[in-house]
């Protein structure tokens, strides 16, 4: 699930749209209207986000309203999370070598 979110990640356009949906959900329209793209570019964009699960589509009237699906963010920061306890224990280390010269 993780390299499914990294691939699709990895694209600027799905990291905006990831960034939209964050705040709203949206219909396809949308979506198309943030965009300088095709419609069919960004229904290629939101397969692939629906395919690693980071939003859902359904159907509302005549319209598919995109929505966030929070939870591949959530294994993908649980993931950082152990790099961001190494570089702050690296930026301690750091600060006491430093201050430890100052004195």
């Amino acid at each position: 699930m993780l390299d499914a979110t990294f691939a699709a990640l990895s694209d600027p356009t799905r990291r905006a749209i990831v960034g939209y949906l964050r705040n709203e959900d949206m219909s396809v329209g949308q979506v198309v209207e943030k965009f300088e793209l095709t419609q069919s570019a960004i229904s290629r964009h939101l397969d692939v986000l629906e395919n690693a699960r980071l939003i859902k589509r359904k159907r509302v009237g005549q319209r598919r309203v995109c929505s966030l699906s929070a939870m591949p963010l959530r294994e993908l920061g649980d993931w950082l999370e152990a790099y961001r306890i190494f570089w702050n224990d690296s930026l301690e280390r750091l600060d006491q070598t430093i201050a430890g010269k100052k004195q």
